[in-house]
């Protein structure tokens, strides 16, 4: 399609048309359908998805990592460790007009359209944690009157 006067002054004015802006400002410029993995910034934060990351860097060698800017850089180091282990570009991006809840975003440059629960970090909740471990608080009127339940 030919671009007409009107197109080029839009542009001139606006920048040039972008698909799915929103999209871009949260998957820290790429869009949702190229990406493979995520982790949130709290997540980062706290060094979480390490072994996650490691296991999808293995299954798909070609895709790219996309570090969040907004985060301080010393968060990052065990993730660059795993990227250049790896062989696995990975880029800082610097948005501060963009405000995105993730922190890393593995993603390809072309659409692989993964499912959403399949991109995320499962965080499991430990089983563990049974009441039996837990000693039981005596009530008020149990430790007043020495009840031994």
């Amino acid at each position: 399609m030919k671009k007409d006067v009107d197109d080029y002054l839009q542009e001139g004015i606006y920048g040039a048309k972008e698909i799915n802006p929103g999209e871009r400002k949260q998957f820290l410029g790429t869009i949702r359908e190229r990406v493979v993995f995520v982790l949130t910034k709290g997540q980062v934060m706290q060094a979480k998805g390490k072994k996650t990351l490691e296991q999808k860097v293995k299954e798909h060698p070609d895709a790219k990592i996309l570090l969040n800017g907004n985060i301080t850089f010393r968060y990052f180091k065990p993730y660059r460790q795993i990227a250049t282990k790896h062989n696995i570009l990975y880029t800082t991006v610097n948005n501060r007009d963009a405000t995105s809840e993730y922190g890393l975003v593995m993603a390809y440059d072309y659409a692989v359209d993964y499912s959403d629960e399949s991109i995320v970090l499962n965080e499991k909740e430990k089983a563990n944690r049974n009441t039996s471990n837990k000693t039981k608080k005596k009530s008020f009127w149990a430790k007043l009157f020495g009840s031994n339940d």
